[in-house]
């Protein structure tokens, strides 16, 4: 097998060229594979690796282009050429990796101390599928003459009108130009009338047009849009914040910058937090540019993966709107990045290679000399900084649009006007729901908690029934009748008695979840149609499509959900929002859990008199005078970020500081603690450098591994990456122990 190597990509010698390729391998760099031809960077070829064979992508020299601070250290083993194995066969059904994506890659890596090969497993998941894309398939008419006997009906005409000699088009494209049947287009086709060809470029489908719908801006919407188009008008990289309070048109100011880019020849890129949002937003999209975008998220079949990252790779196209992994798309001609709603957690990727989606969404744009738009109600206070700053320009939607104004916000003393023992709804708040309900119009439960119940508990011995590979109560979800843990996705029947004591019928639910909440609504209001809306029970776009039709027709008059119910909704007859339990969030060691609660109850607010209809906002809660609160009352979020970044800022926390988190994880909780502890000894001192822990992580046991965090904080001006590589480089890993590093933590579980 090929040894680890940082050579070019491709040296000549007498027996052939040596080649460097990435795989998807947490390999440090390169592997060093020996080619009769040259090939070029970027060409995904199919090598071998052990026993098995995979694919990988020719590869250069990025070092260049990382900054110095990223930069991980020279490996300079070569291995002799004739130890080298040969690669099998370059990959030429698709396009090749342009060299942007391979410095994206790299610098992705090299931020967040990933092994540069799964970075790469990203942007391979399409062409590595069975050993790469397979070709698309079309059909032409024959040159020969019609067979002699066959007879033309009139659906048969219509296929012959619209297949050419010469342009093959798919079965389903000439369904849908023609109007035949399937079984008409099967039958000229086993008459020998149309023969198969391999669809290399794809026939030309319509184009977004940038003029196709224009809008009617009012004279703020317009001054905001003019700032942004200005920005892609520029062709060179620059960061503009769109803040808008909700219900201001942000979505349409800023395709007026997608319509710049698209004028321009360019492809665009807008990035959602959830892709249950995708279906809102094509359709606002397709009824302002005439077609649908191609749509990127982990619920599309694999063949329209191929067809979309090859349409992506050859520029036919024009706009992508997904999740953030679509940052690994293979874009021809990047030109804008749209990160809506981009102080989002969900942004942040948690697991396996570690970043985050709105600040890589701004690298890949540097990369490539493109305009990024951010676009909040409620920005993050690292991007609220970088605006004052001077380092993003700014544009500011201060009124909702069309006449409609900001809901009214009120506060439920939970402590003096609570419901009854066993309840969760305030009589207050369920006599407003009465009102609306009696007018016509629909009403909002919002609680960030799914399942029913959060905790199950013994009467009788007291005991918690627990997920046994987690530190996590095992939360109830009696619709599904079962358990589960929302860490590690165990689950297990619902149980009657208890598992400890025995004790019959003894288990009593604790605490609310949206399913409670909407048993109790149920009971309350009997004749009210109700509807939930759960990441859990609303598990892909059409579902949440349904929803929202459902929704918009007036077929609902009480929505139940969890925080999806908070991202940008458009919903006219929607006048109150009852938020459950305003102080869930709250509490905690986060650094971020007042700006994370005040973004998402000032956004769930927001659902709120969108129409020509006044909202009402009615909080329930237990620390009434709690800073969020107070602020949510004001309508005064920037005040709010004024006295977070106040506390923030002595102590250069983010984004005044810097923020690496080291997770220790490991089978024995001894071990873990062991290293943890030696791992602390070697900690690096100086002046604006201070580590924190070791200490068991919030959630000690997370999948069958005990966990330990440490917390490297320094001054702004101080690089992460150069500390940590000599902190953590040579100790010792056995029996499992693995070491994980979070560069800019948004989670401190």
């Amino acid at each position: 097998m090929a040894k680890e190597s940082l050579s070019p990509h491709s040296k000549r010698t007498a027996q052939g060229h040596r080649i460097s390729v990435l795989v998807p391998r947490p390999f440090s760099g390169p592997l060093d594979y020996r080619a009769v031809e040259p090939l070029p960077p970027g060409t995904l070829v199919r090598v071998p690796l052990g026993r098995q064979e995979i694919v990988g992508c020719v590869w250069d020299d990025q070092r260049s282009k990382i900054p110095v601070d990223l930069r991980p250290p020279q490996d300079s083993r070569i291995v002799a050429f004739e130890k080298l194995r040969f690669i099998k066969e370059a990959i030429t059904s698709v396009p090749p990796l342009p060299e942007d994506l391979r410095q994206f890659v790299e610098w992705v890596a090299a931020y967040g101390l990933s092994a540069p090969g799964m970075v790469l497993a990203i942007a391979l998941r399409v062409p590595a599928a069975a050993g790469g894309v397979k070709p698309t398939l079309g059909w032409v008419r024959c040159a020969r003459a019609v067979p002699a006997g066959l007879r033309i009906t009139p659906s048969r005409q219509k296929v012959l009108d619209v297949v050419s000699e010469d342009t093959p088009l798919t079965s389903f494209m000439i369904a849908e130009r023609s109007g035949a049947s399937t079984a008409v287009i099967r039958g000229l086709i086993n008459a020998g009338v149309l023969e198969e060809r391999v669809v290399t470029v794809q026939a030309s489908s319509p184009q977004p047009d940038p003029d196709y719908a224009p809008p009617s801006l009012s004279t703020i919407q317009a001054e905001a849009a003019d700032v942004l188009v200005e920005g892609v008008k520029e062709r060179a990289f620059n960061v503009t914040l769109l803040e808008g309070v909700t219900g201001s048109g942000k979505t349409e100011v800023y395709f007026e910058a997608v319509a710049e880019c698209l004028r321009q020849g360019r492809q665009v890129l807008v990035l959602l937090p959830e892709i249950v949002l995708t279906a809102q937003w094509t359709e606002r999209f397709t009824r302002r540019f005439g077609v649908r975008p191609a749509v990127w998220h982990s619920e599309l079949g694999q063949k329209a993966r191929r067809e979309t990252w090859c349409a992506v790779a050859d520029g036919r196209q024009r706009v992508v709107v997904g999740a953030r992994s679509s940052l690994f798309l293979p874009f021809a001609n990047l030109g804008l990045v749209v990160v809506d709603e981009e102080h989002e957690s969900t942004y942040k990727q948690e697991e396996g290679v570690l970043y985050h989606g709105r600040d890589m969404a701004i690298v890949r744009a540097r990369m490539v000399g493109g305009a990024v738009i951010l676009v909040s109600a409620t920005p993050s206070m690292e991007t609220l900084v970088n605006a004052q700053q001077g380092r993003y320009r700014h544009a500011l939607l201060e009124d909702r649009h069309g006449g409609a104004r900001l809901p009214d916000i009120s506060l439920i003393d939970m402590k003096q006007s609570g419901p009854e023992r066993g309840l969760f709804l305030s009589p207050l708040l369920c006599e407003t729901i009465e009102a609306r309900m009696a007018a016509g119009e629909q009403s909002m439960l919002f609680l960030n908690r799914r399942g029913y119940a959060p905790l199950t508990l013994c009467r009788a011995c007291g005991h918690r029934i627990q997920c046994p590979h987690c530190s996590a109560w095992l939360v109830e979800h009696r619709a599904r009748r079962m358990m589960a843990c929302h860490h590690c996705e165990y689950t297990q029947p619902l149980v009657v008695n208890c598992p400890s004591c025995g004790a019959e019928d003894s288990l009593v639910p604790v605490g609310p979840g949206v399913e409670r909440i909407r048993e109790e609504a149920q009971a309350r209001f009997p004749q009210a149609r109700i509807l939930s809306m759960a990441s859990d029970t609303l598990t892909s776009p059409a579902a949440m499509e349904d929803a929202v039709q459902k929704i918009s027709s007036g077929a609902v008059d009480i929505i139940i959900g969890t925080q999806v119910v908070a991202k940008g909704w458009h919903f006219p007859e929607l006048t109150l929002v009852g938020v459950v339990d305003a102080d869930l969030g709250l509490g905690g060691g986060d650094l971020r859990a007042a700006e994370r609660t005040m973004q998402l109850l000032h956004q769930v607010a927001g659902r709120a008199g969108r129409g020509s209809k006044p909202g009402l906002v009615m909080l329930q809660s237990y620390v009434g005078d709690h800073p969020v609160m107070q602020a949510l009352l004001a309508n005064d979020f920037i005040t709010f970020m004024e006295q977070e970044a106040a506390q923030r800022r002595p102590s250069f926390w983010p984004p005044y500081g810097r923020l690496a988190a080291v997770i220790v994880s490991a089978p024995k909780e001894r071990q873990a603690e062991a290293l943890a502890r030696q791992i602390a000894v070697r900690a690096p001192m100086g002046d604006g450098v201070q580590v924190l822990g070791p200490a068991p992580a919030p959630l000690a046991l997370l999948r069958g591994r005990y966990r330990f965090r440490l917390l490297l904080r320094t001054r702004r001006a101080i690089a992460l990456q150069p500390l940590l590589r000599r902190w953590l480089s040579g100790v010792p890993l056995k029996d499992g122990a693995k070491i994980d590093v979070d560069i800019d933590p948004i989670s401190f579980m």
